[in-house]
């Protein structure tokens, strides 16, 4: 009698290594210890029912819920061996994958799991805390706008006025840019009332004052940063022209130049090994009050004066592209065309000069002159009519720049102020500059978030709740790949080690700071295949590359499930 030979494969990938980090993480136990569950829940946890859906998501960049049933039925092996040995594929079901949302929708049980998490996070994995970034995004829905819902019009920085949108206030961690503490509002919501709120749970899940919070000129309200002087925190922020209007910041420039002020030079070394000078600037000091919670509040803040090379190097040439293009558009006013109305008096002249002054934005910085000349020409008899002299009053425009006005305009481009409370020894101007130029780092935390590979924009979930609970998921998505590739590049600093086999079409090229993604990539090819007859079993996996048991080895001291699959 033939014995039947059944043969199963399925595609192992990043999963084991995914898996692995978020237990480590602890978040499975995490959720499922401050989300209590239904009394008649069977199968497997919220918290792990959220890990495999994490997996889902940061493996295929693909957040939607139909799309998970379907992908865990063709690696239900590969998770059983993952530690969830009672795993299902109709764990995974839509309703689940629901449940997990509504459940991160409770702001009480949220904030509670967040908190911890964040203690957990920095003990375990001895995270630096001196340094926190706080900045805010939108997300665009093409769902309709109600006025009790979540998704408002507002002010979009996607570019899509037309469209309901949510915003996002993000605090993470510098130097490796991981979420620490999210908001989810509703998207008319302004950015300078946000700040406050997700401060103080920070504060309060670090269980730390004195911490510095970076953030934009939002966060440069004269409430916020009373606050957080009265609270013995720390804040770096631009003030905008509305706290030191442009006229006031040219005053100051040239009361420190007439007094000789020395200024201060930020370097910085170049590829070439070469010491270039990056930014330039002042520091001051104002004398500020205001009230908190009923008490004055008086403290003396450090502003730099700050001008950035590449900024200025930028603005002098827009400045002068756009005094070139004026002297152009001068000389054209004259000039008659088909269609072009025709200038006859000195008044529609000098009209015509006042918008293309103020449409290339020059004012003050060309002397214009209209110089009228009188000419007499004889009109011939005709019909009846005599010779007659008739008048005509020929215009000319001429334009030449004011360099004294240019020079003064030149030299007070690409300034901006920065305001901080924090002491002198522990920031000085440079590291303001440097401090500021890292912002870069929440940046990229958006990018992640609504691009590859959480994908959350645009967001298609109907109801509030699964958007509320969506965001708070893909969040928890970024803590994860943040810290896997932190702890990658950590390892290979401490170990002086490069890896290579992480770029498509140059193999051999090498990185110490590798990304998350190119990382995780890397596993594509991994494959299990399983054979199974009546009394055997055995299970094989692809012989990995000279590469991947290097990365396994250097995501982390934990040991690879790769072992308990085979």
């Amino acid at each position: 009698m033939k014995e039947t030979l059944n043969i199963e494969t399925e595609r192992v990938d990043d999963i084991p290594l995914l898996l692995a980090h978020m237990q480590r993480m602890n978040l499975a136990e995490l959720l499922d210890k401050h989300i209590p569950a239904h009394g008649n829940r069977k199968g497997l946890s919220l918290g792990n029912v959220m890990m495999v859906w994490l997996s889902h998501i940061l493996s295929e960049a693909n957040h939607q819920m139909n799309h998970v049933q379907e992908w865990v039925m063709r690696r239900e092996e590969v998770v059983r061996g993952c530690g969830l040995k009672t795993f299902e594929a109709r764990d995974m079901a839509d309703d689940r994958l629901a449940d997990v949302l509504r459940a991160l929708s409770n702001d009480i049980h949220w904030v509670a799991f967040e908190q911890e998490l964040m203690g957990n996070l920095v003990r375990v994995y001895n995270l630096q805390k001196e340094c926190i970034r706080v900045d805010t995004t939108t997300v665009s829905s093409y769902a309709e706008v109600n006025e009790e819902g979540l998704l408002q019009l507002g002010y979009s920085k996607d570019h899509r006025p037309d469209l309901g949108q949510l915003k996002v206030a993000l605090a993470s961690l510098d130097p490796l840019g991981m979420p620490i503490a999210t908001e989810v509002l509703s998207g008319e919501k302004a950015d300078d009332r946000v700040y406050l709120p997700i401060i103080a749970r920070v504060r309060e899940g670090l269980g730390e004052k004195g911490l510095l919070y970076v953030g934009d000129c939002k966060m440069a309200a004269i409430q916020t940063r009373a606050t957080l002087q009265f609270q013995s925190d720390f804040y770096l922020c631009p003030l905008s022209s509305v706290h030191v209007p442009f006229d006031q910041l040219q005053r100051e420039i040239d009361e420190l130049r007439k007094k000789d002020t020395p200024v201060k030079n930020v370097e910085r070394v170049n590829d070439k090994n070469e010491r270039i000078c990056i930014a330039k600037g002042y520091e001051i000091c104002q004398e500020l009050t205001a009230e908190v919670n009923g008490q004055m509040q008086t403290w003396t803040e450090r502003r730099f004066l700050i001008q950035s090379t590449r900024l200025a190097e930028a603005a002098t040439r827009s400045l002068q592209e756009r005094v070139k293009k004026a002297e152009q558009a001068l000389q054209n006013v004259l000039v008659r065309k088909q269609g072009k109305p025709h200038l006859k008096t000195r008044t529609e002249i000098d009209e015509v000069i006042q918008g293309v002054v103020k449409e290339f934005r020059v004012e003050g910085f060309l002397d214009i002159t209209i110089q009228e000349e009188i000419h007499e020409r004889q009109v011939r008899a005709y019909r009846g009519k005599l010779s007659s002299p008739r008048q005509e009053v020929l215009f000319t425009i001429s334009s030449k720049r004011n360099e004294k006005a240019l020079e003064y305009s030149i030299s007070h481009l690409g300034w901006r102020v920065y305001a901080t409370n924090q002491k002198t020894d522990a920031l000085t101007l440079e590291q303001t500059v440097e401090a500021y130029r890292d912002e870069y780092r929440v940046e990229r935390c958006f990018e992640r978030l609504k691009g590859h590979p959480c994908s959350l924009a645009p967001m298609y979930v109907q109801r509030d709740d699964h958007r509320v609970g969506l965001v708070r998921l893909l969040t928890i998505a970024l803590r994860v790949l943040t810290l896997l590739e932190s702890v990658v590049r950590q390892n290979l600093e401490k170990q002086k080690r490069e890896i290579s086999g992480l770029y498509a079409g140059n193999p051999k090229r090498r990185t110490h700071q590798p990304t998350a993604q190119r990382l995780l990539e890397a596993f594509s090819e991994v494959t299990l295949t399983i054979v199974r007859t009546p009394g055997f079993l055995q299970r094989h996996i692809t012989a990995l590359s000279s590469h991947e048991p290097r990365y396994f080895s250097i995501a982390g001291s934990y040991t690879c499930h790769l072992s308990s699959i085979d």
